[in-house]
């Protein structure tokens, strides 16, 4: 009998003797600033919990509580019967925490993604995205019939070229898609330039913002606030399972807009909505940042001590500009080799980055620093860096 998953065999051999097989580790513990993993406990330099809130016990109280008002599930999608009171406390908040006109959630940042591009944009529409935008905008242009144009990252001139061709082209809409934070570079989209770009052109721009939220802007209102373009990006989307420690995902903008994706979002037309207890966690991270912004400093003072260690021991950790904190170290074996080392002889829980999630040749150890660890832990992470790059004949 012929074998038919025989290729699959060989293609996964194909990523082991590559370095690119991925090993998932269980964590057995709530998610913070220490971690157990394999029965042992470790320091977590992986994980998008930037404010410490995933194991928060307001975020807590709010979801039990949740649980004996509306139960476990939403029974349904959210336009039969599935949007219960706090869907729409939830949408509410986050629109008074962005300044915008209204929000609607979703079930994660990607399907956020998923919902409002091919919503936007169809056939003789074109989408211009950033050639480093996040795998979730990648699909959502997928599921798009519109035409699409990709300009160099961060380059707003070869923007410009693309916005002048897709007008010349006879396109209807535009749409200009970045993201607001790039998760394995740390650095900042030039959003203030790409509005002014759409705006000579007359397109459109989003902006996903899931690594800004709760980073940057006013007490981590994001991109948009960050550069006071309240107004001026037509769609925002964010996701709650970072910064906000919880899960979900949502689209800010104008009424108009939040109306269209109730009428044609797919995720929300046909697939249940966040279930209660999550969305009472996602409340209250909204109001923790809403009062302080004590967690957003704190995030920004450790990312800041922890980079200037990493750099004074030797380590490029590129241009990042948020507390994303990139370790290059080039070869995917290599990678995997200190990611390793790393766990096994210095309890540091720091995952190795590698293709297809960046370019061949610019692997990586991406550091996330959260508001949750502390001058200790960020000093113990830094020496077991200098120790395995030693070890590994990187460092001197």
């Amino acid at each position: 009998m012929t074998d038919k998953t025989a290729f699959i065999r060989d293609e996964l051999q194909a990523l082991r003797d590559q370095g690119l097989y991925n090993t998932i580790s269980t964590i057995e513990s709530p998610q913070g600033a220490h971690l157990t993993v394999g029965g042992r406990e470790v320091l977590n330099f992986c994980s998008n919990n930037y404010l410490g809130l995933a194991d928060d016990r307001r975020l807590i109280d709010a979801a039990k509580a949740a649980l004996d008002t509306y139960g476990v599930g939403p029974g349904a999608v959210r336009t039969i019967a599935g949007t219960m009171t706090i869907h729409t406390q939830l949408e509410e908040a986050l629109a008074r925490f962005k300044g915008v006109e209204a929000t609607i959630s979703f079930q994660s940042g990607f399907t956020a993604n998923l919902a409002v591009i091919p919503a936007l944009v169809g056939a003789g529409d074109v989408i211009i995205s950033d050639e480093l935008n996040h795998a979730s905008i990648v699909d959502g242009v997928r599921l798009a019939k519109a035409g699409r144009k990709i300009y160099a990252h961060n380059e707003v001139d070869m923007l410009r070229e693309r916005l002048a061709e897709a007008r010349s082209e006879g396109a209807n809409q535009i749409l200009v898609i970045t993201d607001g934070v790039f998760s394995m570079d740390g650095d900042l989209a030039p959003l203030d330039r790409i509005v002014d770009a759409a705006d000579d052109f007359g397109a459109m721009v989003m902006v996903d913002d899931a690594h800004g939220e709760g980073v940057v802007g006013r007490g981590g209102r994001g991109i948009v606030d960050h550069f006071d373009l309240h107004g001026r990006v037509d769609v925002e989307v964010g996701t709650m399972s970072k910064a906000f420690g919880a899960v979900g995902g949502y689209v800010a903008g104008s009424t108009e807009l939040i109306e269209w994706l109730r009428q044609r979002g797919r995720p929300f037309l046909f697939s249940s909505a966040v279930t209660p207890p999550d969305v009472a966690a996602c409340i209250a991270s909204v109001e923790i940042l809403d009062a302080s912004t004590e967690l957003v400093d704190r995030l920004w003072a450790n990312a800041a001590t922890f980079k200037t260690m990493m750099t004074d021991a030797g380590f490029d950790i590129g241009s990042s500009e948020t507390p994303i904190t990139p370790v290059m170290l080039g070869d995917e074996h290599i990678a995997r080799e200190f990611s390793r080392k790393l766990l096994d002889e210095h309890a540091v829980f720091a995952q190795a980055i590698a293709f297809p999630t960046v370019a061949r040749g610019k692997a990586r150890i991406r550091v996330m620093i959260s508001a949750a660890h502390s001058d200790e832990d960020l000093v113990r992470g830094a020496e077991a860096f200098a120790a395995v790059g030693r070890d590994l004949g990187i460092m001197a």
